[in-house]
């Protein structure tokens, strides 16, 4: 009993140790909670107050306000006041089609309109066609191949900058828009919007800095250390456009509505004289062609020039054809021998440029069918190569093309993504779905076919839909099979002739998945077949311009057309 209560006596003096200690464990807390945030608000000081820099142990490379350092897939080298990026980097950053000629030992490199040859071995570069000496040239150092990009500036059409104190090397594009502004106050730059950011530089009032993008309380701007990192909008005053973006030029505005105006190399320029075609605002008259020995040749004469001053008279811009339709085997044989040689494709690049200047054209239309499947990658060099010398005088370069879908030498012969990437156009050349080689009666141009690879040039080529013509026939193909239904012949019919070779009492049968008409009827023991285009045919075809925003239509050929197409075309088209 003495025991027990003993233990009750002792019981008050236990918990009020209990609540001593808890106290204790309260404040012992609550002093490491204020110590946390006087040491939260001491680093909070530090960290605005005071520059905690990002010091550079290796050159960091800034183009167009990007640190794509981290990116860069080998080193920067700097010799003799002149930088160095490697061919693989300028490839990722300026030109994806970069590539070394090994026929002169020269890398070649585009790039909007320039065309430059960089020597390995002289301190000369070529651009455009003149050479301009250099203080470097381009240099191999284990294994990789090294351009002078501070020789480069008036190709890549860039601002180069080295900071040597912070080890920045910026490059900024002259057609992209450049903005500045004035630091109202000393302050730090933060390297990012967080609440606790390390400071990166450090700003005086009055300095300007590159203004390069702004939300609702921040701005990300690059200091004159080539450091960027972020200040509050408010600390900033008089922001002023240093240069503007200088997007490309379109030579025509809206749809645009364009017609071969094809004759022969043996033939003279039609003469169009007093004449006008509605809606029309590009023509493209067989002016040029590659002859049976590989050489560029012009049939122009003084027809020609009264044609090229017809069209200008009537406001239409001249793109003329260069073809290389000679014989079909001749056709292979003399195109690759000049895909295959970089000086070959100069020099006809030379000729095509001198035509231009010397008719005073608008543009010009590459028109080269028959071809090697082995040679794509050559052709596209050739339009890679031909573009930049174009545009830098204002000519527009378009390029036929044939459906995705065909033989090596009619259709596999086209990288047209390559091409689409670097024409103004490409223009899809969709009939002769059916042509004279076909073995089986069928349509020159079926809607579901056009709209099917449509899909193929949008989608899988990946062409812009800004930069895709759309050619449309005005022709058609009237098809004779014998009793065992073996085609005999197959020659194509003008439109305006269509009406005059049907018989009176022939049956036109509407197919809607080919939006055309189709007749059938006997002669003799002969069978006659023909999907016709006409005016309702066309309108179906020239709706699939809009309804996939492409840049327009081509019609084949002028002379072959109805008199109700134009207008047809005009009202679609606007």
């Amino acid at each position: 009993m003495r025991r027990g209560r003993r233990e009750l006596v002792n019981e008050p003096k236990i918990k009020n140790i209990k609540n001593v200690e808890k106290k204790k464990k309260i404040i012992v807390r609550t002093g490491i909670t204020i110590l946390a945030v006087i040491i939260l608000c001491i680093v909070m000081m530090i960290a605005n107050n005071y520059i905690i820099l990002d010091e550079n142990t290796t050159t960091n490379l800034i183009i167009n306000n990007k640190n794509i350092t981290s990116n860069l897939k080998h080193e920067i080298i700097q010799e003799n006041d002149n930088i160095y990026l490697s061919k693989t980097d300028i490839s990722n950053f300026f030109d994806k089609y970069i590539y070394l000629e090994e026929e002169n030992n020269r890398i070649i490199t585009t790039y909007n309109k320039k065309i430059a040859e960089v020597s390995l071995e002289e301190n000369i570069i070529n651009i455009n066609g003149a050479d301009k000496k250099t203080s470097a040239h381009a240099i191999e150092k284990d294994g990789v191949i090294y351009i002078p990009i501070s020789e480069m500036t008036e190709v890549y059409d860039i601002e180069i900058g080295n900071i040597e104190e912070t080890k920045i090397i910026t490059m900024d594009s002259l057609d992209k828009e450049q903005k500045k502004a004035i630091v109202t106050s000393n302050l730090p730059i933060k390297s990012s919007t967080n609440f606790i950011a390390r400071t990166v530089d450090r700003l005086e009032k009055g300095q300007a800095v590159i203004v390069i993008s702004s939300d609702g309380k921040y701005s990300k701007i690059r200091t004159e250390n080539g450091k960027i990192g972020y200040i509050k909008n408010n600390k900033l005053a008089n922001e002023y456009i240093v240069r503007e973006n200088m997007p490309k030029e379109k030579q025509i505005e809206g749809k645009i509505n364009m017609t071969w105006d094809y004759y022969s190399e043996v033939g003279n320029a039609p003469n169009r004289k007093g004449t006008e075609i509605d809606g029309i605002n590009v023509v493209s008259p067989a002016f040029f062609y590659i002859d049976e020995n590989g050489k560029f040749r012009e049939n122009i004469g003084q027809s020609g020039k009264s044609y090229i001053e017809w069209a200008h008279d009537n406001g239409y811009k001249v793109w003329p054809m260069v073809s290389n339709a000679v014989g079909a085997n001749e056709s292979l044989e003399i195109t690759s021998r000049i895909m295959n040689s970089y000086q070959n494709r100069k020099n006809l690049i030379e000729k095509i440029v001198d035509s231009c200047i010397k008719y005073d054209l608008d543009g010009i239309n590459i028109d080269f069918e028959n071809m090697k499947q082995k040679d794509i990658d050559l052709y596209s060099r050739f339009i890679i190569e031909l573009t930049p010398r174009l545009n830098e005088i204002g000519m527009v370069v378009s390029v036929d093309v044939t459906a995705p879908d065909g033989g090596e030498t009619w259709s596999m012969c086209f990288d047209r993504n390559v091409i689409g990437d670097v024409a103004d156009y490409i223009i899809f050349m969709a009939y002769d779905q059916n042509g004279v080689s076909s073995t089986t009666s069928g349509t020159t141009a079926g809607y579901n076919w056009i709209e099917l690879n449509l899909v193929k040039f949008l989608q899988t080529e990946e062409i812009d839909s800004d930069k895709l013509i759309l050619g449309i026939p005005f022709y058609t193909r009237i098809w004779t099979e014998n009793d065992n239904g073996k085609v005999i012949k197959n020659p194509t019919v003008s439109m305006n002739d269509i009406e005059n070779i049907l018989p009176n009492n022939v049956q036109k049968k509407w197919d809607d998945k080919l939006k055309q008409y189709y007749v059938e009827y006997k002669d003799g023991y002969n069978t006659k077949k023909m999907w016709i285009e006409d005016i309702e045919s066309l309108k179906a075809k020239v709706s699939l311009v809009n309804k996939n925003n492409l840049a327009g239509v081509a019609s084949w050929q002028k002379g072959m057309e109805t008199d109700d197409v134009w207008a047809m075309l005009k009202e679609e088209l606007d």
